[in-house]
């Protein structure tokens, strides 16, 4: 397993921090809307454009220690979880990845990534709404998070 490039204690501080952040763009305050206030202003507002106007820093550090910690709970190389440009991890066992596209593939925005490990939003709301894209056989983080 790789070493952790990012202290836990900052990691979780920046996942917080940008979880927050996030939160207040998509609600106007400070206080939970729950998942359909913010499935309803991420289909006004592109992900994309959500990574955008956060903190860039904080935003790839939180992205960043959330796939560590991803892959720190779920060994393995049979799931290729992509957060560009954050980064990418391989996860879950079975079948091992080495050259090309793997056989199952996750991919979504930074901002995205944060909702979802910091529990904001769920993995079926998140893909009801076509907010990431996942191929292959496993390809899905259901039971992985939130991360917090």
């Amino acid at each position: 397993m790789p070493r952790r490039r990012i202290d836990d204690t900052k990691g979780r501080q920046a996942l917080t921090a940008a979880a927050t952040e996030l939160q207040h763009l998509l609600s106007g305050d400070d206080t939970q809307t729950g998942a359909g206030g913010v499935l309803t202003k991420l289909g006004e507002i592109s992900p994309a454009q959500l990574d955008a106007a956060l903190d860039r820093p904080t935003l790839l550090t939180a992205a960043r220690w959330a796939l560590e910690e991803l892959a720190e709970r779920a060994p393995g190389r049979a799931v290729e979880v992509r957060v560009p440009p954050a980064g990418a991890v391989q996860i879950l066992g079975g079948t091992v990845h080495r050259r090309g596209t793997p056989p199952a593939v996750i991919e979504m925005s930074m901002s995205v990534w944060v909702l979802l490990a910091a529990g904001q939003l769920s993995w079926d709301e998140a893909e009801g709404a076509a907010l990431l894209q996942a191929s292959g056989e496993r390809a899905t983080l259901r039971d992985l998070l939130p991360l917090l």
